[in-house]
């Protein structure tokens, strides 16, 4: 049993997410930065899709009621265990009384704790994720809170990472202030003029506070749209159309202003222009982008989008086979 004294800002349960129901207006939910998730799990010896805690800003404070194997991952939030700190992206050994803490936040935004065992809550609709806009799945539908308890599910045969054993560097997340985020122009650029088009590409996007598992919203250019009496159907604002669904990943600019990132808890369509799409392979760069970051999104073709999703699942592949015992 892992005890909360000490909820944290928003921290939820997740695991890879649920899927197939994204077409009823229900979103994928699951860990933020996926990467990060699957490491942690791989490092305590779970299958990868166990559910984890998503630690958002500000880390919690748990109890461990009996011995259990950790691993934290994802952002540079230091931990300790005991009130000693700890190395991140290891298999670490905990106590019946020992309490897991964070320092501050020194890079990214989001951290992630795997229990080996996995966080054991009810599956909802194949998945343990917290979806919190509709109150259901992970811990109550909701995130965590002082005084709740959470259960630990049974340990896998597969070992953890050996004692000692730390991530290699060049397999964890580089996390910058300043980050290229590549996209698939689309599916309604045709909507900007040349140079809304030019000018989004070449902006320095800041993140703004606005910012969440629903969309990271952006600011640091005023597009220009295509002139042209709007649709039936279609709202005033020049970047409305008649409504369409978004994929999770897909970027919107209300206004010309300031891009929305739709992320894993993101609605399933709206009547808001998608210019581009994030790729795969970047949705974890956008999801441990704390406000303030800057950011430029690089337009690449489908073929650089597979190769660049296919080099994300070797390095999980490489983290594997280094953590092995």
């Amino acid at each position: 049993m892992i005890e909360v004294l000490e909820a944290g800002l928003a921290t939820s349960v997740q695991d890879t997410g649920r899927t197939g129901y994204y077409r009823y207006g229900i979103p994928p939910s699951g860990a933020v930065d996926a990467y990060s998730s699957r490491a942690a799990n791989i490092l305590v010896g779970n299958a990868e899709d166990a559910a984890v805690l998503e630690c958002t800003y500000l880390g919690p404070r748990l109890r461990f009621t009996e011995p259990a194997v950790v691993a934290v991952t994802g952002a540079d939030m230091p931990a300790q265990i005991a009130g000693e700190e700890v190395p991140g992206w290891a298999a670490l050994r905990v106590t019946a009384g020992d309490e897991l803490s964070f320092t501050f936040l020194r890079a990214g935004a989001r951290a992630y704790v795997a229990v080996r065992g996995g966080i054991d809550v009810p599956e909802v609709l194949g998945s343990r994720s917290t979806y919190g806009i509709a109150g259901f799945g992970g811990h109550e539908g909701r995130t965590l809170r002082v005084g709740d308890s959470l259960v630990v599910g049974d340990s896998p045969s597969a070992p953890p990472a050996a004692e000692g054993f730390e991530t290699p560097r060049d397999l964890r997340p580089v996390l910058a202030r300043e980050n290229d985020v590549r996209v698939v122009m689309g599916l309604y650029d045709d909507r900007l003029t040349d140079r809304g088009r030019a000018d989004f590409l070449a902006a320095a996007w800041t993140l703004t506070p606005v910012a969440d598992r629903v969309g990271f919203r952006y600011c640091g250019a005023q597009l220009e749209w295509v002139e042209r009496e709007q649709p039936f159907g279609a709202g005033a604002d020049p970047s409305n159309i008649v409504d369409a669904g978004y994929p999770i990943g897909s970027i919107q600019v209300p206004a010309g202003s300031e891009p929305i990132v739709l992320h894993r808890d993101a609605v399933s369509g709206g009547g808001y222009a998608m210019v581009a799409t994030v790729i795969s392979a970047d949705m974890d760069v956008v999801g441990q982008s704390a406000p303030g970051t800057t950011t430029r999104f690089v337009e690449v073709d489908l073929d650089e989008a597979l190769a660049a999703r296919a080099h994300r699942a070797e390095r999980l592949e490489l983290l594997r086979w280094a953590a092995r015992p």
